[in-house]
């Protein structure tokens, strides 16, 4: 690349780039001060929501040449959203009646579900 492109590249990515940034800084200053995961996750999660973060960050993944858009468009499907959340309230309500152990195993399997699913629908992409 040069040095032009770097530049529009720049330009262009910049406000992605610096609020990731500032969120890696938080998050390594944070576990090294000692706050708790939850605070962090919460923090992180309402910073990103408010500054389209996680916008900037698929764009940023969009622009990997051949799989880039892939991973992308498969992060966006509904489908996959509304069966993490179901994993999330089911979580919680099976922790409130003392099943943590399962729990664990429960979003392991959902967890791998999603992510055979972002596979399998890159690998369906390719072929």
């Amino acid at each position: 690349m040069n040095k032009h492109s770097w530049r529009v590249f720049w330009l262009s990515y910049r406000k992605p780039i610096i609020v990731w940034s500032l969120i890696l800084i938080f998050i390594i200053l944070g576990m090294i001060i000692g706050v708790q995961g939850r605070v962090i996750a919460v923090a992180v999660t309402l910073f990103g929501l408010l500054t389209q973060a996680f916008t900037g960050l698929l764009a940023l993944i969009a622009l990997i040449p051949w799989i880039g858009p892939l991973i992308a468009k498969a992060l966006s499907i509904p489908l996959i959203w509304l069966m993490n959340a179901l994993g999330y309230f089911s979580a919680v309500v099976l922790v409130r009646r003392g099943y943590s152990k399962d729990v664990l195993n429960t979003r392991v399997v959902t967890i791998t579900l999603i992510v055979g699913m972002v596979i399998g629908y890159i690998l369906g992409k390719l072929v």
